[in-house]
This record gives structure tokens, sequence and C-alpha cells, in this order.
């Protein structure tokens, strides 16, 4: 029986100029395993420089609204040509890809006139790109408008999808653009921005990878914001369910859609970076998975500012039926969802980002809370801040809640708000907004040990 292949996807900045190609290409050759590449559009090569993507859409706009494009598309042209003159490609292959911008220059002006979205034009950059690194890989390319399928909802039509790709790759190798796939009508369809990550997911699936390879330039999940935390470690392993809990604390990691396909098929992730091959990034596993056992007591800490805090304390509440409901029923009616809802006997917080009560609808939900369920007292507090200790290690490890909170109190940090989920798989603190960045730091340095290194998942 063959070894599982190995599914890598590469993002912008690690396709952004010949260099980056080349250490992609050094990459895929090193593993033999290596056998399906999905590639990104070129991002950026500096802080001045503009994204393919970005241009593009542009391109679209102008074409949208009669304006001439061909200054934006010259840079695009340039660009692409630039790229695979620079990596040696054979004259043929060139000729080729100037006639293939030609048309593509060529088909954004006539669907902008014609009023359609902007699938098409934002697609072409991952095209173009994937047509380049398969003549450098000297690899198969499949275009993915061919084998990825969005049905008449707009959604992915998975079962479609996954039987075209596992049949027209086969044992590649191959390169599957990212990003895009077609309609129930043939028409381009993208993902959201980001969707290359979506589509490596979905390559990783159908070809029933041994692991989803993401490279971008940076070696791996870091336990928290390095703005913050300077020096911050990459984390080693992180299961799906600590991925979610960060990424919905604020933790900018890969998107919920990204990981959905993989991780329903127990498919490990591996975070890593182009420009540090060596370095073993982060490796996203199942709970079950062998190695769910080697990592810390903590797995990271991630924040947001910017929320409020209902207090509504009434004398026996908790014998009220329907007394939750009733709260809840009133943010309802006012379009509004909370983030969490910790609660004692005669008393209820309602947390809620600022955004969601924009519009005057704090007023409107207090004057029906007082309607509603008749409290003795109604309290707001603003500018409250969240804080998600996250770690798998914490459901079994006495004192560790007492460390976190100890070192807050230390520093004269009051903790306004405490809630811990029933998976036990974080601590969520409520501290005042403008001691946001101390907290991070300080819960960091409490796991942190005098070597710089966490401490060690307790078996």
């Amino acid at each position: 029986m063959s070894t599982p292949p190995i599914v890598s996807k590469f993002g912008g900045s690690s396709l952004a100029d010949a260099n980056q190609f080349r250490k992609v290409r050094d990459i895929l050759l090193a593993d033999a395993n290596r056998r399906f590449v999905v590639p990104s559009a070129p991002g950026k090569r500096n802080d001045k420089d503009q994204k393919i993507t970005d241009l593009l859409f542009l391109c679209h706009e102008h074409a949208s609204r009669r304006l001439p494009f061909e200054e934006v598309f010259a840079i695009i042209h340039a660009r692409f040509v630039g790229i695979a003159t620079e990596l040696g490609l054979p004259a043929g292959f060139i000729d080729g890809l100037t006639a293939e911008l030609a048309k593509t220059k060529l088909e954004i002006a006539r669907q902008g006139e014609a009023g359609r979205k902007a699938d098409y034009a934002a697609s072409r950059g991952e095209a173009i790109n994937g047509r380049i690194l398969a003549a450098l890989l000297g690899w198969d390319y499949v275009d993915a408008a061919e084998v990825v399928f969005f049905g008449k909802d707009g959604r992915l039509d998975a079962g479609k999808t996954y039987a075209t790709l596992a049949a027209r790759v086969k044992n590649g190798p191959a390169v599957i653009p990212g990003f895009y796939g077609s309609d129930a009508e043939g028409q381009v369809r993208t993902f959201s921005r980001g969707g290359s990550d979506v589509s490596g997911s979905i390559v990783a699936r159908a070809v029933s990878a041994s692991v989803y390879e993401n490279w971008t330039d940076v070696p791996g999940m870091l336990i928290t914001n390095p703005k913050i935390v300077p020096g911050a470690f990459t984390i080693e392993v992180v299961t799906y369910q600590e991925l979610r809990e960060l990424s919905y604390s604020g933790a900018t990691v890969l998107h919920e859609d990204a990981v959905f396909p993989v991780r329903e098929a127990q498919i490990p992730v591996n975070i890593r970076s182009t420009n540090d091959p060596r370095h073993p990034g982060t490796l996203i596993v199942p709970r079950e998975h062998p190695q769910a056992k080697i990592g810390y007591n903590i797995t990271g800490i991630a924040g947001r500012k910017d929320f409020t805090v209902i207090q509504i304390e009434k004398a026996m509440m908790n014998a009220e039926v329907g007394f939750c409901r009733r709260v809840l029923s009133v943010l309802e009616e006012n379009g509004v969802s909370f983030e969490h809802m910790p609660s004692g006997i005669d008393t209820l917080s309602l947390v809620i980002q600022d955004s969601q009560l924009a519009g005057g609808k704090l007023d409107a939900i207090l004057d029906q809370l007082r309607h509603t369920i008749r409290p003795d007292t109604i309290e707001v507090r603003k500018n409250l801040a969240l804080i998600a200790t996250v770690g798998r290690g914490m459901s079994r490890i006495p004192g560790l809640a007492a460390r976190l909170f100890g070192a807050l109190a230390d520093v004269g940090i009051h903790t306004r708000m405490i809630d811990q989920g029933s998976s036990q798989l974080n601590i969520i603190v409520g501290v005042d907004a403008d001691r946001f960045e101390d907290a991070v730091r300080i819960i960091y340095n409490a796991f942190v040990s005098e070597s710089g290194r966490m401490e060690r998942l307790v078996a």
C-alpha cells in the first residue's frame, strides 16, 4: 500500500517573487510524499507593495464602471512575466503566459461591463500562479474550476467535489490553485478571502492526506500576540477544540471553514514557515491523536476588548420559572447576541460586544428588561476586555486557576468576571480594558519558566 500523500498549501507571501518560488520548489521536492500543492496568488514583497488579488479586484471595479484599467493590469502582467522570466522558464511557456494574461484582461473587461461579480477576476491570481508553479515543478496543472464545485445554494458541493478531485488527481503530483471553483452554471466562483486555506483542506480531504501542510511567513501559531508579548514562542501541538477556543477569543489562526474538511476526516494540519522550513511549526490534531499528549499545561492566551456587562440582580430569581428565557427574549427582540452569561443565586450578567449595542440598543434593552423581569437592580459596566487562557491540561491540574488569579491580583488587576466552560478547556476572565495588555503579559509570565519555556503537559 502506498504512503498517504501530503498536501501543501502556500500563502501569498510564500509565492510573492521568484526567490520565494524557489524556496517552495525545494520544500516540495525535499519529500516525495508531498504530491499535491495548492498555491495562493502572489502577495506583497514589501510593505509598500500590493497584492495581486487586490489589483485584480481593482481591475474588475474599473471595468464595471466602464473605466480603463490598462495601467493597473500592466502591473499584474509585469509581475507574473517577471517571476516566470527570473525562474528561467522556457520562452514557449512565457509566450503562452502572455497570451493567457491577454485573454484574462479581455474577460475581466467583459464580465465587469456585464455587471457580473468579481469572482473571475479575483481567482486569476491563483490560477496563473498555479500554472507558473506547475511549470517550475514539472507537475500536472489541474484547474480548480474543473474539480471544485458549488451548489445552487452557493455552498460547496462536497460529495461531487471530493469524488471528482480523487478521480482527477489520482496519485499526483499535481498543482491545484486555491480560492476558487465553479458554480452550478459553470461560472468561476470564489470562497471568501483567505479561501486558499479552504481549498487546501478540501484537497487534503479528497486524497486522504496524511497531513495538510499550511505554509506561510510565520513558523506556526504563537501562544499569544507577539505585539503584547515580544518573543512569545510557538505552540508545538494544539487540538482542534483548543484551536476553536483560541480563534473565538480573538487569536489570528486558521478560519473554522479552513479546517472543517480535514477536522471531519481527522487529518492533522501542520502550520509551517516557508522561510524557515526546518522549524517543525505547529501541529493541529484531533483530541484522540497520539500527539495530542504532547504540549503544555497552557496552550494559548487570546483576548478581545470592547465589551459591556449588564448585571441583573433579583432576589429568588432561581425559583422564578422562565426567568432566563425572558431575559434572553429581550436580546432576541433587539437582534443582539451575548458572549457569556455568568450567574449566581440572585444575579445574572450578560456580556455583550459593544458593536452589538450600537444605535441606542443598550437603552432599549435596559427599558425592556426593567419592564419584563422587574429586577431589583440593573448595573451597566463598560470598557471590559475578555481574556481566554486555553489548555487541555487545565481540568486536571490542582492550583492552576489559583495561580492565574493570584498573578493578576499581585499586580493589582481586578478580575471583573470569571467564566469557565463545561469542556474545561479554558478560563475566561474579564478585566478593565486599559489593563488588557498588562493582564495578558502577567498570565503569560505566570506559566513560563525562568528558562523561557512553558510547563509540559501533565500526562
